[in-house]
């Protein structure tokens, strides 16, 4: 994965929009960017129309334009330095449903080129080529300021504020780049050479010129300084947006608008600002989004994550992360993303009347709940998809129990410290399999990204594998006890847990690691596999060379194929009861609370999604039903 990772930057540095656009600036060599040799002094004709129309130049003879140029767009500017002007025909949308004719108007340029685009009322735009459709308008200071990198080569401090696992940034950098720079710190080759990798990527983007692609919106904006913007992005009213690069296509928009501050940022494909929302050193990988007085200041955002109202301050918080009101995550390396911190969550104490130098690690899933306190170090790697619940406060722990709910204690138990929760490990499964089974569903509906891949199954054979660990700890307590901490099973963390919670978690977590085995069983035999042989027969399948393992662990390899399907069908019933029942939890509480909630909400059973849990539950049961038959 790590020379993956090396095999992106320098695939970047070669193909790059941003690198390709220096060196075109590069290779002009004095001649014109847009238009070569073809760009010549404009004519004393020219002139005189130009001055005619109200333009003006501190020295004409720096003033280029092509053969087939056309005074008549151009009106009431005026020209520093070398500037040359392109064909201008056709219009330009400003904004929906207002279109200008293409030129230049009300502005003044210096050491620019402008294409077939439109430039209006720029108070200042220095030093940039303008490519054809793009469009600046009504805008304070468009301008590059001496040699810049875009905000290429930004040192992030993601997960300790005070450094130790610094990343530089690349502007196609990925959150699995990101992950693989952050969490090798014991591999000094490996960050040298990706340190001189990027190092190489920002020398090849490093240019005194900047270049704003075709179809580019610049609008209502008082400065753009420094900044690479992409092909179709779109700056609209924002405050700020300095010393970035915008990477963007018109098919995937990036868009900074309405009040938003972008600075020293990295801003990708399909990514949006908006909303008075403040990005600081940062990057927004694809799809991403800021709003709502959110704020991101030295993170890098995973493709489809969502940070709105809240402060995300030196993380890296991978996909598919909800983040949509007033709290804070801080010092987190979270790649594995798709979790959720709740209002008023307070993940973010990474140092107490000592350096800012903790961190935490949430895993896969995790959700954070309203109010809770997350005490640093933490760490929730091989506890995936987890539930801190409202209101706790979590002292510095390591949970290796995946799917557990983590509560604050009903009562103080002598022997146990009262700043311990209680945890009950598969709880999310046992309990709420409603979400599991609907955040699979949504993360798959939602996702937007193009150039990141994505494992959307939970069950699968690494989540599975914590699943068996975390039985067989459970399984080997050394005696039967009323309450248990670490000190008995290896992996509570600073929480304590009941008998009858160990007794219900290895059931739990036997149905589901039988499950995923059983579900594999069905795709080999659906896939041609014989009955008779499917169990014992190797094959070089990883994943079902893993199902087959545990198969033969939880039923032995003279199992019937037919015997175990029929299990499998009733246990996909079982989950779609399940996953009705948890819904319900949520109506019959609601109904209890709210004289009217039947009234305004709908019932579980007309759920949507659980309306397709059971469509799919009996497609898959008459499947199965044809299988056991041939099986049999």
């Amino acid at each position: 994965m790590k020379k993956a990772v090396l095999n992106n930057v320098k695939k970047a540095t070669k193909e790059s929009p941003v690198v390709a656009a220096a060196k075109a600036v590069r290779k002009a060599e004095g001649k014109s960017v847009l238009f070569g040799a073809k760009a010549k002094p404009v004519s004393h004709a020219i002139r005189a129309a130009l001055e005619a129309n109200g333009c003006w130049s501190e020295d004409w003879s720096k003033v280029s334009a092509v053969a087939d140029f056309d005074p008549v767009r151009v009106w009431r500017s005026g020209f520093i330095g070398n500037v040359v002007l392109g064909k201008f025909e056709g219009t330009c949308d400003v904004e929906k449903g207002f279109t200008l004719a293409t030129g230049v108007y009300d502005s003044v340029l210096s050491h620019c080129e402008v294409g077939n685009a439109l430039v209006y009322a720029v108070k200042m735009l220095s030093h940039y080529v303008v490519k054809d459709g793009a469009v600046l308008a009504n805008c304070g200071t468009v301008a590059v300021t001496g040699e810049t990198t875009f905000g290429n080569g930004e040192e992030l401090s993601i997960a300790i504020e005070t450094g130790g696992r610094e990343t530089k940034t690349f502007g196609e950098i990925s959150c699995v780049d990101a992950e693989w720079v952050g969490r090798s710190r014991d591999d000094k080759a490996f960050l040298d050479a990706y340190n001189k990798a990027v190092d190489e990527y920002v020398a090849a983007v490093k240019c005194a010129t900047g270049t704003i692609e075709s179809k580019a919106v610049l609008r209502n904006t008082p400065r753009v300084e420094n900044v690479y913007v992409g092909e179709g992005a779109i700056i609209s009213s924002a405050t700020l947006v300095k010393n970035s690069t915008i990477l963007s296509s018109t098919e995937e928009k990036a868009e900074i608008l309405d009040g938003a501050w972008v600075k020293s940022s990295i801003v990708q494909w399909g990514a949006e600002v908006a909303s008075m929302a403040i990005v600081d050193s940062s990057v927004l990988t694809e799809h991403t989004h800021v709003e709502r007085h959110g704020k991101v200041t030295q993170s890098i955002l995973g493709p489809n994550t969502g940070v709105a109202e809240g402060e995300v301050t030196a993380s890296l918080c991978g996909p598919f992360v909800g983040f949509h009101h007033q709290s804070l995550l801080i010092a987190a390396f979270w790649p594995e993303g798709k979790g959720n911190v709740g209002y008023g969550a307070n993940v973010g104490s990474n140092h107490t009347s000592k350096a800012p130098d903790q961190e935490i690690w949430p895993g896969e899933g995790t959700f954070f709940g309203l109010g809770v306190n997350i005490k640093f170090p933490s760490d929730f790697t091989k506890a995936p998809y987890s539930i801190i619940a409202s209101g706790v406060s979590a002292l510095p722990q390591k949970v290796t129990f995946p799917f557990s709910l983590i509560n604050s204690p009903g009562e103080n138990y002598e022997g146990i410290s009262p700043a311990y929760n209680e945890i009950i490990p598969a709880w999310v499964l046992s309990d709420n399999i409603f979400t599991i089974r609907r955040n699979e569903g949504k993360y798959k509906s939602r996702n937007k990204a193009k150039r990141t891949k994505f494992e959307f199954d939970v069950f699968r054979p690494d989540i599975v594998d914590l699943m068996l660990d975390a039985r067989a700890r459970l399984g080997a307590a050394k005696e039967s006890k009323a309450l248990y901490t670490d000190r008995d099973i290896k992996g509570l963390g600073k929480n304590y847990m009941s008998e009858e919670s160990r007794k219900s978690a290895i059931e739990t977590y036997t149905f589901y690691i039988r499950h995923y085995a059983l579900m594999g069983l069905m795709k080999q035999l659906e896939s041609g596999a014989k009955a008779a042989t499917v169990l014992t027969a190797k094959t070089k399948d990883a994943r079902w060379e893993h199902e087959r393992a545990i198969l033969v662990a939880e039923f032995g390899a003279d199992a019937k194929a037919a015997d175990l399907l029929a299990k499998l069908s009733e246990a996909v019933e079982k989950i779609a009861v399940d996953t009705q029942v948890s819904k319900e939890k949520d109506d019959n509480r609601g109904a209890r609370v709210i004289d009217d909630y039947p009234h305004a909400h709908k019932p579980a059973a007309e759920d949507k999604f659980v309306k397709q849990t059971w469509t799919e539950t009996r497609e898959l049961q008459a499947k199965l039903k044809t299988l056991i038959a041939k099986a049999g």
